[in-house]
């Protein structure tokens, strides 16, 4: 009796959600609510309303640590698209069926996913959806392209997921979205066929020393996120990652003449400059440790601290006020910030409160409780049930912070209780909360809604299902692999 009572704030809001007549944040007040009834009340450990209060707060500062990610990327992206309403540069022809081909590969691969890395929120599908336009597609496979923007989740929001995954983990984000990544790498191999048969289907099709080309683009990419986050964390590696590489990649498609790449060049100066600038500020170690320990502040221990100055969310900021002085749209200050703040408050609030009930059903005991009880049940073989559930739990509240604040603590003490890799649970928990977040109902709704297709969403899933079942299937072998040691 006492297991089912504990599992009563994750069932509250997968419930809630699973329902329809409740949001994402109405369904984490509920969940919240029920964590402190139950930890209150039933806990394992003696937890009081001082507890509460500590964990409350505790929660409360992680959610807040990646709130500057959120607005201040929203803020910049608004800026900094300003002039022509286009960032990346793209050429204004398509003279025949190659270059067709590689604006669909640089559209759903590079640009997409960096548009949403800057900013989270299904921004990316908004650039990519832009782009594939162009190419006359059908509706259907027009939605689906733009769906792929999503496919590199695990740094959207400046790697603001990772971040916060971390705290819940009590581990390092870089080693977290280091581990993680080879996750994404096994994702995105599997996908890559499936959208060359898509691409065939909507008539857009490419020879097989196209598709060599493609796979290499890819793996290229892959690899430079990883070596990128390795060496400079999770929040700036995509931007310091993609952006060369959506460069390179339109040197090569369009072979602009001199008017062209002064245009391209000042469309992507915003963006060219606020990754120079965060490169220096995490490779130059003085540069670095100064603007870390100035105003550093870390309330709780284990807790992610805060260096405003350190912060790539104040470089955010900072970068859209910048560029909006320097381009003259300082009167458009007022609006955007509404926008973003529009856009963003939602996942804002989501967060905090979603992060609030981890740390009460962590700092209760009721996580490592919950995770022993599956261990006695399941022994080692709960450990491929549980990322599943995050998967799908992940893609209807449309948040990967929402899976691992239920999660996370769990599968790091039933990692412990079943001695397994702990570090290989925790980047598959990541992994699997992000993975199906390209169904998810919320991104499919979007990417309906700016097709102009509203109610065509049950066509779009039949398209892009067996995505998801590649999800799925990576997530059932590499969990069964750590439940056997094999990772």
């Amino acid at each position: 009796m006492t297991y089912i009572l504990w599992t009563l704030p994750a069932v509250a809001v997968i419930a809630a959600i699973a329902s329809g007549r409740l949001g994402t944040l109405a369904a984490s007040l509920l969940g919240l609510s029920a964590a402190l009834l139950v930890a209150l009340t039933t806990a394992p450990l003696d937890f009081r309303g001082p507890d509460a209060l500590i964990s409350l707060a505790r929660g409360a500062w992680i959610g807040w640590i990646v709130v500057p990610y959120i607005l201040g990327g929203l803020l910049f992206w608004q800026m900094a698209i300003r002039p022509g309403n286009a960032a990346m540069p793209v050429g204004s022809t398509l003279p025949d069926a190659r270059a067709r081909r590689r604006l669909l590969f640089t559209a759903c691969f590079l640009i997409g996913p960096f548009a949403e890395s800057a900013t989270g929120f299904g921004v990316g599908i908004i650039g990519t959806m832009m782009l594939v336009r162009r190419l006359d597609v059908a509706p259907i496979p027009l939605l689906a392209f733009s769906l792929l923007s999503q496919t590199m989740i695990l740094w959207g929001g400046m790697g603001s997921g990772a971040i916060v995954a971390a705290a819940f983990a009590r581990t390092d984000p870089t080693t977290l979205a280091v581990h993680a990544s080879f996750f994404l790498v096994a994702f995105n191999v599997l996908w890559l066929p499936l959208y060359w048969r898509m691409a065939d289907k909507a008539g857009i099709t490419g020879s097989w020393g196209e598709r060599v080309g493609e796979a290499a683009w890819l793996g290229a990419s892959l690899a430079a996120v990883i070596a990128a986050t390795a060496l400079l964390g999770p929040e700036t590696a995509m931007l310091a990652a993609y952006g060369p590489m959506i460069v390179l990649r339109y040197l090569a498609d369009e072979r602009p003449n001199r008017r062209a790449l002064s245009l391209a060049v000042r469309r992507m100066a915003p963006f060219a400059l606020l990754i120079g600038g965060l490169i220096v500020t995490r490779l130059v170690p003085p540069l670095a440790h100064f603007l870390e320990a100035t105003g550093r502040m870390q309330p709780f221990p284990g807790a992610p601290a805060w260096s405003p100055l350190f912060h790539a969310g104040t470089w955010l900021v900072v970068g859209a006020i910048l560029t909006g002085l320097v381009r003259r749209h300082v009167s458009a200050f007022p609006a955007e910030i509404s926008v973003a703040w529009k856009t963003g408050r939602l996942a804002v609030l989501t967060i905090v409160t979603f992060s609030m009930m981890a740390e009460v059903l962590s700092g209760s005991g009721i996580a490592k409780g919950l995770a022993a009880g599956m261990f006695g049940a399941l022994d080692r073989w709960a450990i491929v049930a549980t990322p599943l559930i995050s998967a799908v739990f992940g893609s209807l509240a449309n948040s990967g912070n929402a899976a691992n604040g239920l999660f996370m603590a769990s599968q790091v003490s039933l990692a412990t209780e079943a001695g397994l890799n702990i570090a290989a649970v925790i980047a598959l928990q990541h992994a699997a909360a992000l993975s199906l977040n390209i169904v998810s109902p919320v991104r499919m709704s979007i990417v309906c809604g700016l097709a102009g297709t509203p109610g065509r969403e049950r066509e779009a899933y039949r398209v892009i299902l067996l995505f998801a079942l590649v999800v799925v299937a990576v997530l059932i072998v590499a969990s069964s692999m750590i439940a056997t040691h094999v990772l």
